[in-house]
C-alpha cells in the first residue's frame, strides 16, 4: 500500500494506491495524519488506484470526514472503483462523502 499527499491551491489530495486492509492500516493512518492535522482545508483522498477497503481501512476514512467536521473543513473521496463503491453502498458511506469522479 502506498500513499502520496500532494498539496495544490489550499488542497490536500491523498493519492492512495493498493490493498487497504487490517495489515497496512496503521501505517496508512500515520501516512494520512497531515490531512487530519491540516482538516481546516478541503481534503481528497483520491481512490483512482486503490483495489480494496476493509473495514479498518473505512475507519481510517471516517477519521478524516471527523476530523474535517470539527475543524470546518471537507473532505472528498475521488474515483472509487466499482467495488469499493458497493463498499461504501452497503456501509451508508455513500451519503457521509462526496463522492467524485473525474
Amino acid at each position: 500500500m502506498e500513499v502520496k499527499i500532494i498539496e495544490k491551491d489550499n488542497v490536500l489530495t491523498a493519492v492512495l494506491n493498493g490493498r487497504l486492509d487490517t495489515a497496512v492500516s496503521p501505517e496508512v493512518s500515520a501516512a494520512l495524519q497531515p490531512l487530519v492535522d491540516q482538516a481546516d482545508k478541503t481534503l481528497v483522498l483520491d481512490c483512482k488506484e486503490l483495489s480494496y477497503i476493509s473495514s479498518s481501512g473505512l475507519r481510517i476514512f471516517l477519521t478524516v470526514r471527523k476530523a474535517a467536521a470539527a475543524k470546518g473543513g471537507k473532505v472528498i473521496v475521488k474515483d472509487i472503483n466499482s467495488e469499493i463503491r458497493q463498499v461504501f453502498m452497503m456501509t451508508g458511506f455513500l451519503n457521509l462523502f462526496e463522492i467524485q469522479e473525474s
